[in-house]
C-alpha cells in the first residue's frame, strides 16, 4: 500500500507570502501531522507574483535581475524570466514585478501617479536580449494607467490638447487628445506577446479597472470617478488613432489597471485566461490525478472565490477527477458558502491570534503550517472514527483508570498509519470527467 499521497498547490498571500513560501508552511505543517505522507509542492500563479519566477523554474529556465522604474517612480529591481525549453527564445514577464500594489508604500498609494512605466523598461529589456516571444502576466497591479507609462518606455507618446506630453500615472488619461507611435520600438512587430490575465475583468463598469480596483490601490470615491472618466478617454483616443475597437466589451482588457487594455491596443498583444498559460506548462492536472487529498490556500477567500480565483480553478479541476480539497485562507469574507459548490470541500483561516496586521505578517508562516496541521488531523480523525465504526461491535469491559477498555494503557493520538489506494498512477492527464477519477476511499464525502 502506497502512503497518502497530498498535493500542495496554494496561492501567494498578497502582500505578505509568495506562493512558494506559503506552499513550504503548508508542507511542513501537514508532515508534522503526518510523517509518513508522500506531500508535492505545486505552488500556482496566475499572472500576479510569482509568475515570471514560476514558469521559468517550472521549465527549467531561470531568472535575472533588472532594474527598471518602480510605481511610484523609484528604481526597483524587477526579475525578467527565460523558460527552459529549446524552442525560441520565449521571455517571462511580471507586471506586479515591475509596477505592484507591494512595491508602493502605503501612504503613497495614489492611482492617479503610479505609473506602469517598468513593465515597458522589462519589454524593452527583453527585446534587447533577443526575445522572440514575451508571456506577460498581469496581476496584483499597483497602477490604473491603460498601460501609458508602459508604452511610454518604448517610443509612444500621449499628448494633451496643446501638444505636450502627458505626465505619468492614471490621472492624466482624462486629458488625453492624441497618441502618436511614430517612435516606437520597430521590434515590437515581431514579436508576438501572450498576456496571462483574469478574463473576468472588465475594462470599466462597476466591476472594472477604476471602480472594481481602483479603491485598494489608494482611490477615493472622488478619484475613481476620475480614472473611469479617463480610462473612457483611453478608449475613445485609442479607437480613432490606433484602430483599436471593442476594447470596452473586451474580456480581461481591465487587468491591472487596464493595462490589459493597452497591452491589446497598442502592442498588439492577446490576451489569454492565466490558467492555460500557468497550467499548462506545470502538469498541475496530472499530479492532482496521482493526489488522495489537495491542499490549496490564497490570503483572503470569499464570494468572489468562484470567479477565477487560484483556489477555485484547483478545486474545480480536483473535483472533475474526484479528489477531494480543502483550502486555507488568511481572511475569510462574505459569501464564502460559494466556495463549496466551486469544489472546496473544507475551509480553514489561518489567523491566529487579534494583533495589528503586520505582526500578523510576521506571524503568517508559522499560523498557516499551525492550520495545515490542524486541518489533516481534523481529516485523520474523520478517517479513523469511519474506520472505526465498520469494525463489528464487541462487549465492552471495564476499564481499570487510564486504560482503554480492552485493559491496555491508553495513548494519545498520534500520527495514524494511514496508506492510500495502490493503484499505480496514470501516465497522463485523464480527461477532466468523474468516470476518469481513479478509484479511491475518499478522507472527505463526495457530493
Amino acid at each position: 500500500m502506497q502512503p497518502l499521497r497530498i498535493l500542495v498547490a496554494p496561492s501567494g498571500y498578497k502582500e505578505c507570502l509568495y506562493a512558494a513560501e506559503v506552499a513550504e508552511a503548508i508542507r511542513s505543517g501537514l508532515a508534522r501531522a503526518l510523517p509518513g505522507a508522500q506531500i508535492v509542492t505545486r505552488p500556482v500563479v496566475d499572472g500576479g507574483e510569482g509568475f515570471a519566477r514560476g514558469l521559468a523554474l517550472a521549465s527549467g529556465g531561470r531568472v535575472e535581475p533588472v532594474t527598471v522604474t518602480g510605481p511610484v517612480g523609484e528604481a526597483v529591481t524587477a526579475g525578467l524570466g527565460w523558460l527552459g525549453d529549446r524552442g525560441e527564445p520565449t521571455a517571462v514577464i511580471e507586471m506586479a514585478s515591475a509596477a505592484g500594489l507591494r512595491l508602493v508604500p502605503r501612504d503613497r498609494r495614489d492611482p492617479l501617479a503610479t505609473t506602469s512605466r517598468g513593465v515597458g523598461e522589462l519589454i524593452r529589456a527583453a527585446l534587447d536580449r533577443g526575445a522572440r516571444r514575451i508571456l506577460l502576466g498581469c496581476g496584483d497591479s499597483g497602477t490604473c494607467d491603460a498601460g501609458l507609462g508602459m508604452a511610454a518606455a518604448l517610443g509612444f507618446r500621449f499628448l494633451d490638447r496643446r501638444g505636450g506630453e502627458l505626465p505619468a500615472g492614471g490621472g492624466a488619461l482624462a486629458r488625453l487628445a492624441r497618441i502618436e507611435v511614430a517612435g516606437r520600438d520597430p521590434r515590437l512587430a515581431e514579436v508576438p506577446i501572450e498576456v496571462a490575465c483574469n478574463m473576468s475583468v472588465p475594462l470599466t463598469g462597476p466591476a472594472g479597472a477604476a471602480r472594481g480596483f481602483g479603491p485598494q490601490k489608494g482611490a477615493t470615491p472622488a478619484q475613481v470617478d476620475q480614472l473611469e472618466a479617463g480610462i473612457a478617454r483611453f478608449i475613445e483616443v485609442a479607437g480613432r488613432d490606433l484602430g483599436a475597437t471593442g476594447l470596452a466589451e473586451m474580456a480581461g482588457a481591465g487587468a491591472s489597471g487596464g493595462l490589459g487594455a493597452g497591452l491589446h491596443a497598442l502592442l498588439g498583444a492577446r490576451l489569454r485566461p492565466w490558467q492555460e498559460v500557468v497550467l499548462s506548462g506545470m502538469s498541475l492536472d496530472r499530479e492532482i490525478a496521482r493526489a488522495d487529498l489537495v491542499v490549496t490556500a490564497e490570503g483572503g477567500i470569499d464570494g468572489g472565490t468562484p470567479r477565477g480565483k487560484i483556489p477555485a480553478i484547483i478545486a474545480g479541476r480536483a473535483r472533475a477527477q474526484g479528489v477531494p480539497v480543502i483550502a486555507l485562507a488568511g481572511c475569510v469574507g462574505p459569501g464564502v458558502e460559494a466556495v463549496h459548490g466551486a469544489g472546496i470541500d473544507a475551509l480553514f483561516s489561518t489567523l491566529g491570534a487579534a494583533v495589528p496586521l503586520p505582526e500578523a505578517v510576521r506571524r503568517a508562516p508559522a499560523d498557516i503550517e499551525r492550520a495545515a496541521e490542524q486541518a489533516l488531523r481534523g481529516i485523520l480523525v474523520g478517517m479513523a472514527l469511519s474506520e472505526r465504526r465498520g469494525r463489528p461491535a464487541r462487549e465492552p469491559k471495564r476499564a481499570a483508570p487510564g486504560a482503554s477498555a480492552d485493559g491496555r494503557a491508553r495513548r494519545p493520538l498520534g500520527p495514524l498509519r494511514l496508506t492510500a489506494r495502490s493503484s499505480p498512477a496514470p501516465a497522463g492527464c485523464p480527461s477532466h470527467r468523474p468516470d476518469h477519477a481513479p478509484a479511491r476511499r475518499d478522507p472527505l464525502p463526495r457530493r
